[in-house]
């Protein structure tokens, strides 16, 4: 059987921690589904579609990778593309917390999944979505915290 991990987020932006827990992960997996979760009460920074082309584009010599945007629950989306596992990047203590309640949750709902957990690589540990939407808010370069260059994206506000 096919070992297929779903790898859900909000991607707001992609990171190279994110980049890493995928390339790490396809030792493990043969498939990985990047799942972007869309969240009706929170607006995005990055635009979901760009997002989506840019992901692409940083996997394009990875057949084993694709990319989906997904509304509702986690575990029923992994349901649906076949996925048993939940793949996640755990930075410090926090993320395990919150990850850890989480993954008792989509056990509950999707009885047949098991969440595995990769720690983030030491030199990528400090890096967040959060950080990079505040530094490129406030016009700094954060291309270097990406797999792909921001250059040509365009914000919709």
């Amino acid at each position: 059987m096919k070992r297929i991990a779903l790898f859900p987020g909000s991607f707001d932006p992609f990171t190279k921690g994110h980049e890493d827990i995928v390339l790490r992960g396809l030792r493990l997996f043969d498939e990985i589904v990047i799942g972007i979760g869309r969240n009706a009460h929170k607006d995005r920074y990055f635009p979901l579609d760009q997002m989506i082309r840019l992901i692409e584009g940083a996997f394009a010599n990875e057949p084993a990778v694709r990319v989906i945007s997904y509304d509702g629950l986690t575990a029923h989306v992994a349901k649906e593309v076949g996925a048993r596992f939940l793949l996640r990047g755990l930075r410090n203590t926090t993320d395990f917390e919150y990850e850890n309640g989480i993954s008792q949750v989509n056990r509950y709902v999707y009885e047949g999944v098991e969440t595995v957990f990769l720690i983030t690589s030491p030199h990528l540990a400090p890096i967040s979505s959060s950080i990079i939407r505040d530094l490129h808010r406030y016009g700094q370069h954060v291309n270097e915290f990406l797999p792909y260059p921001l250059d040509d994206l365009h914000l919709v506000k």
